[in-house]
């Protein structure tokens, strides 16, 4: 459905318990290091969505042989670390930027040539900032102004001390990837916490890796012993859900086995500087990842000053935390969310944008946004940009403005959280898709 758009109504209040999909950057990072292992691996939980099944193709077009039983549980024959053969033709990544900067760190260290390429979506994400450091170990790549299509020539890399202007969990898995294949240890040093699942199934794999903050380190070579995973619920997608109780629910509602790493939960400290109650219950770990139930109960909201190490903790949920805002009382400021602007789409100008269709006011800043609430909101026909956050965060708009909302390129949203909608009827929302 291409050109599916979704229709939300305001009105039926929330209620009932709910599961989430499997989470994106592990489901990503397990089907590449599961190709990487000595012997085979399963994954089950396994996130079968857009960004992650185009990691899926490029590791089967890399020689890797794949077994899916059902939609969410893959068997990786695992061949090690030099197992992986030339593709016939160029990896398309797809819309998928995580797979792309985590397998150009492999392809890196390999001894033939591949091209990477995607979406143009993708082509205008940049690139530079792991082609930059891969250089620097002496990796061969060609890419023009710093964007995809990445021409990578197999050469032998050595390790560097890498730091990191910007904390990126891409840029360091890439790096920590490509260390693999080095000569010499690897360091990567990041400037604040970024997401830290690469680190944790290396060493589930008991890859040689240390980890003392802010360094982390890879030694090369060695044997990656396979992965036996549930990939924990995606707490970005987990998000959606929690605010949609906090902005149109009248019950409590429990989400179950959401992963609770402390580099992703900072969309959490936020609800709760915000006012929200959000327990944490039964806590356990799945190939070192901490996992939980999430219990959110309806609260009112108020404003908050958002920056600092919270921006890269939540990055992927700013879009949704903007509707939240509109319906907090008083003043949310946030600053330092520049890395918004290239992701999928600027999710900065984009959601002013359409957050202004629907009533809001917003003062968008060069690295954040200034919302006062709470605001009364009206529905309008909004624009997804093909852009799954956006268009998800839009669908909530519409739970809480008046009247009827259409989001339009809204197939996107199958990018990260597949069933969505059915997820949304089943909590008691007025919400529906249709499409071509």
């Amino acid at each position: 459905m291409t050109h599916m758009h979704i229709t939300v109504r305001s009105g039926g209040p929330l209620s009932g318990t709910a599961s989430v999909p499997g989470d994106k950057s592990i489901s990503h990072r397990a089907l590449i290091l599961g190709a990487l292992a000595d012997g085979t691996s399963e994954i089950r939980g396994f996130l079968p969505a857009g960004d992650t099944l185009a990691t899926l193709d490029c590791i089967r077009k890399l020689g890797i042989q794949v077994e899916q039983p059902d939609l969410t549980t893959l068997v990786i024959n695992g061949k090690g670390l030099y197992g992986l053969c030339p593709p016939d033709l160029p990896l398309d990544c797809k819309n998928a930027g995580t797979a792309m900067r985590l397998l150009a760190g492999v392809l890196a260290g390999q001894s033939y040539s591949c091209v990477l390429d995607g979406s143009p979506q993708l082509r205008r994400r940049p690139m530079a900032r792991i082609v930059d450091p891969l250089r620097e170990m002496g990796a061969r790549i060609e890419c023009a102004d710093g964007r995809a299509p990445l021409y990578i020539y197999g050469s032998p890399l050595r390790g560097v001390m890498y730091e990191m202007p910007v904390a990126s969990a891409q840029v360091k898995s890439c790096l920590l990837l490509a260390g693999l294949y080095a000569t010499g240890h690897t360091t990567v040093i990041e400037p604040g916490p970024a997401r830290d699942h690469t680190e944790r199934l290396l060493l589930a794999m008991d890859a040689a890796v240390s980890v003392d903050h802010p360094r982390i380190t890879v030694e090369p070579g060695g044997v990656l012993r396979p992965l036996d995973l549930t990939v924990p619920g995606d707490v970005s997608s987990a998000a959606f859900l929690l605010v949609a109780v906090l902005v149109a629910a009248r019950e409590a509602i429990q989400l179950a086995g959401i992963g609770v790493n402390p580099t992703r939960t900072g969309i959490l400290d936020i609800l709760a500087r915000m006012g929200a109650d959000i327990q944490v219950t039964n806590l356990s770990y799945e190939a070192g990842e901490p996992v939980a139930d999430l219990t959110v109960y309806p609260a009112g909201l108020q404003g908050a000053r958002i920056g600092g190490d919270l921006i890269v903790r939540a990055i992927d949920e700013f879009p949704v935390l903007m509707v939240a805002a509109t319906q907090a009382a008083g003043e949310t400021r946030v600053s330092g969310a520049q890395e918004l602007r290239v992701k999928e789409t600027d999710r900065i100008a984009v959601m002013t944008a359409e957050l202004r269709k629907l009533g809001a006011a917003i003062d968008e800043q060069p690295d954040g946004f200034v919302i006062v609430g709470p605001q009364r909101l009206a529905g309008a026909v909004v624009d997804g940009h093909g852009d799954h956050r956006v268009a998800m965060s839009l669908v909530l708009a519409g739970l809480c403005a008046e009247g009827e909302t259409t989001v339009k390129n809204a197939a996107c949203i199958d990018d990260s959280f597949p069933g969505f909608v059915e997820m949304l009827q089943t909590l008691g929302a007025e919400v529906e898709q249709n499409g071509e």
